[in-house]
């Protein structure tokens, strides 16, 4: 991947989540001057694990040959529900990032407390690995795992992508799209 190419294009996924039984997902599709070029949406189980098989739906949903980087809001949506970014980047053939946004340390302790016998969930979240702070052009700092790329590449994908602050346009884009989608926790208008 040449990454000062114009034409480069993420897909930024991120969620709606107000504690109900589904949690609202959009896929936004940007290329690195902006442009918003595809959306996707989905809906998750709150407490359930079927994050990764949702996405990979998105992404073939999408049938884009075009897309060069998943940018994921997180690894760990919906209250629990644990991505697989690995099974994503392999699945698909695409890097995948993941970016939060404050040093969070308590995640195995909740898991354990309210997820006491789910052995697997744990084990998904662990395998997640470490984050690697990145400071972008704004002067922010965010937190970054990535698959299929190195994380100083990782970092400069989304600083390139971020014209503000500390969210990526594509990620940010999509939490504005998930949040207001008619059927939405958020909305205001009725959801399953």
């Amino acid at each position: 991947m040449h990454l000062p190419k114009k034409g480069l294009r993420a897909l930024g996924i991120a969620e709606s989540y107000t504690g109900r039984t589904r949690s609202t997902l959009a896929g936004v599709v940007m290329r690195k001057d902006l442009r918003i070029d595809g959306f996707s949406f989905a809906t998750v189980t709150v407490g359930g694990m079927d994050a990764t098989d949702t996405i990979l739906n998105m992404i073939h949903d999408l049938q884009r040959r075009d897309l060069n980087v998943i940018l994921l809001s997180g690894c760990v949506i919906a209250w629990f529900n644990v991505i697989d970014p690995s099974r994503i980047e392999k699945e698909t053939g695409i890097p995948v990032i993941c970016v939060t946004y404050e040093d969070s340390g308590r995640l195995i302790e909740d898991i354990r407390h309210h997820f006491p016998d789910d052995a697997g969930r744990l084990a998904a979240y662990t395998a997640l690995g470490e984050r690697t702070p990145a400071r972008l052009h704004t002067g922010q700092t965010i937190f970054i795992r990535s698959w299929g790329l190195s994380d100083d590449n990782a970092a400069r994908f989304c600083d390139d992508f971020t014209l503000e602050g500390k969210i990526p346009e594509p990620l940010r884009v999509a939490r504005l799209c998930a949040r207001n989608l008619p059927g939405s926790p958020e909305s205001g208008c009725p959801h399953d």
